[in-house]
């Protein structure tokens, strides 16, 4: 998210939330990441008042599929200055489609009231992915099923060039928040991403947002 989850369905450096991950893999390993971005937009919002952010994390992936990880990232400068999230899921085939089924916590330590709990799933299949998340618990045991759904494809446009496209759209069941719908186009080489985000937020919350990321992971 958005790693597995950040880099599945966040921009996260292409929503990275957000194009579908097997996570399958052929056998058990452990894996860091590090990242920085000119602008943290999640889900076609920007999480640091369009100020630079600093992110990095780390996963356990079992050749069974199950994973766990934790990830931290800088925020904006007053409020909420961190995000740290803590997640585990099961990634498998069901047969030519990847399938990715977790739970996550994202956790803001310095503002006390703003966790929240989200079970998700992914699916795969060449070019393509969707997915949706639930909201499932806030800080104080409020449930609220504000659901998020997305859909895109990723294509390679020449050698090591790939075009993503992303079209979400969350409903705040709860009715804390305005329902909205965000598009990302994102293009990426090798460890940069450099992605175009719009969201249909009244006022500047909507305004399109430019941003470049660079990312890297390794083994431990």
């Amino acid at each position: 998210m958005k790693k597995l989850h950040k880099i599945i369905a966040a921009s996260l450096l292409a929503s990275a939330a957000t194009t579908g991950s097997n996570v399958v893999l052929a056998e058990s390993s452990a894996t860091a990441n590090i990242a920085m971005t000119s602008n943290y937009i999640f889900r076609g919002v920007t999480q640091t008042n369009d100020i630079s952010a600093v992110s990095g994390g780390v996963d356990y992936a079992h050749e069974s599929g199950v994973y766990v990880g934790v990830w931290q990232s800088s925020l904006s400068s007053a409020g909420n200055n961190y995000e740290q999230d803590l997640y585990a899921g099961y990634g498998f085939k069901a047969g030519p489609v990847d399938l990715d089924v977790g739970y996550i916590k994202y956790m803001y330590p310095v503002t006390s009231g703003s966790n929240l709990d989200e079970v998700y799933l992914n699916a795969s299949f060449d070019k393509f992915s969707a997915g949706v998340a639930v909201n499932t618990m806030k800080d104080g045991g409020v449930k609220t099923g504000d659901i998020y759904l997305y859909a895109g494809a990723e294509f390679e446009v020449k050698k090591d060039v790939n075009l993503g496209l992303t079209v979400g759209n969350y409903d705040y069941a709860s009715g804390t928040g305005t329902d909205y719908t965000h598009y990302q186009l994102a293009l990426s080489k090798g460890d940069f991403t450099i992605a175009l985000d719009k969201n249909s937020n009244a006022g500047t919350a909507g305004n399109a947002r430019l941003s470049v990321s660079w990312s890297q992971s390794f083994d431990l």
